[in-house]
């Protein structure tokens, strides 16, 4: 999604110029714009026009912009809104109460003055380098980890400013396209098989209707085209020579020619960006020399346990599943769950018990691997375990 471009011909809106009242002895902030931030005036006020600004065609809760903002009231953040509506700068939905900016909201952003930094630990705000949630285009919340000094979400955007291509890798499941989801909500997915060819990047013929072809552009294209972040997803499953069709993209030259469709030019814009994703114990799966050697920044990902044990999976779970992946890593097993089977296991839990889960997870792994995690299961959980099976007519 692009940002659009404020500009500066509207006047800002009150609250985010003039000095708000202090916060009263009762403890019950006067106005929004400072109770968060002592004396600074309009801290609050700037924070949620931008918020929203970048994200521009969504409605939002306030409870979802007190996460993301990383600041402690999710009321103060709501009298927000409720200013911004009363000056045409948002629009206001019921049940639940959600918002989104206008046009003309976008306009008075661009002559807003900066927004003061957010409060850190000593002002009720959170640790510094740390950031609320991030919503992927699947509703779902990403919940950004430490790197570099920053946040994973904020390293990539750093990354991509530079244009330093980044190689993401590690087991499946533990999260490498949620963080790319979550870092650039303008991305484009090519996922990689053993049957991926050219034409999936570039582009190829369909059929019309009415008779007759017409080329369409592929996701290469259209993200050197239009200036947008390119995932790879399982890369090293595509078979080299089709992949080669992405390193003029990648290297000083940023051209490549559509050979199939009139030896056609397409050279990138600013803005495009490529990331790819590489799960090294997956069958078939391949890192080249000359795949890695595209990608300055390689960077390994893999399941986050706090993350898990905050989203609610059981402990014994976890137990289980760290146990066999140090067995993974001693080369005992070749399969252990990670954040994605966790997550399974803890929906399949509501809905059919927690028996059904676990004898559910033990029949997830490999024939190889089931009787190391069916142990494993049992000494976590403390109770025999079998693989999930359909028994006798009742």
């Amino acid at each position: 999604m692009t940002t659009p471009t404020p500009s500066p011909s509207t006047p800002p809106p009150p609250a985010a110029t003039a000095g708000d009242a202090a916060e009263p002895a009762g403890g019950s902030p006067a106005d929004p714009g400072t109770a968060l931030a002592g004396s600074r005036p309009g801290y609050l006020y700037p924070l949620v026009a931008m918020y929203l600004v970048e994200h521009p065609d969504e409605f939002h809760q306030p409870g979802a912009i007190k996460h993301a903002l990383g600041v402690p009231s999710a009321g103060a953040v709501s009298e927000v809104l409720k200013k911004m509506t009363a000056a045409g700068h948002a629009v206001h939905h019921t049940g639940p109460h959600r918002f989104r900016i206008t046009q003309a909201g976008i306009d008075a952003a661009g002559t807003m003055p900066a927004a003061a930094p957010r409060p850190t630990s000593g002002s009720g705000g959170g640790r510094p380098g740390r950031r609320g949630p991030v919503t992927r285009p699947n509703g779902e919340q990403y919940f950004p980890r430490r790197l570099a000094g920053a946040t994973d979400v904020d390293v990539l955007r750093r990354l991509r400013d530079k244009r330093i291509p980044v190689l993401l890798y590690g087991p499946p499941g533990t999260g490498k396209t949620a963080m790319v989801e979550a870092a650039f909500d303008d991305l484009l997915t090519i996922t990689g098989t053993g049957d991926t060819v050219v034409e999936d990047f570039l582009g190829n013929f369909i059929p019309l209707p009415e008779g007759g072809y017409e080329f369409v552009y592929g996701p290469l294209v259209q993200a050197m085209r239009h200036g947008r972040a390119l995932l790879i997803d399982d890369a090293t499953l595509i078979p080299p020579k089709v992949l080669a069709v992405l390193y003029p993209a990648m290297d000083g030259r940023r051209v490549i020619h559509i050979t199939g469709y009139r030896n056609e030019r397409v050279e990138a814009v600013d803005g495009f960006y490529v990331i790819a994703g590489h799960n090294p114990g997956v069958h078939g799966a391949v890192l080249t020399e000359a795949l890695a050697s595209r990608f300055d920044v390689h960077i390994e990902v893999t399941t986050d346990w706090d993350l898990a044990r905050h989203l609610g999976v059981p402990a014994a779970a976890i137990t289980a599943a760290i146990a066999l992946n140090a067995d993974a890593d001693a080369g005992k097993v070749t399969w252990a769950p990670q954040l994605r089977e966790l997550l399974g296991f803890t929906r399949v839990r509501k809905t059919l018990g927690l028996p059904t889960a676990v004898a559910n997870l033990a029949g997830r792994a490999p024939l190889d691997d089931r009787p190391a995690v069916v142990a494993a299961l049992t000494a976590a959980f403390g109770t025999p375990v079998t693989p999930l099976t359909l028994g006798k007519q009742r």
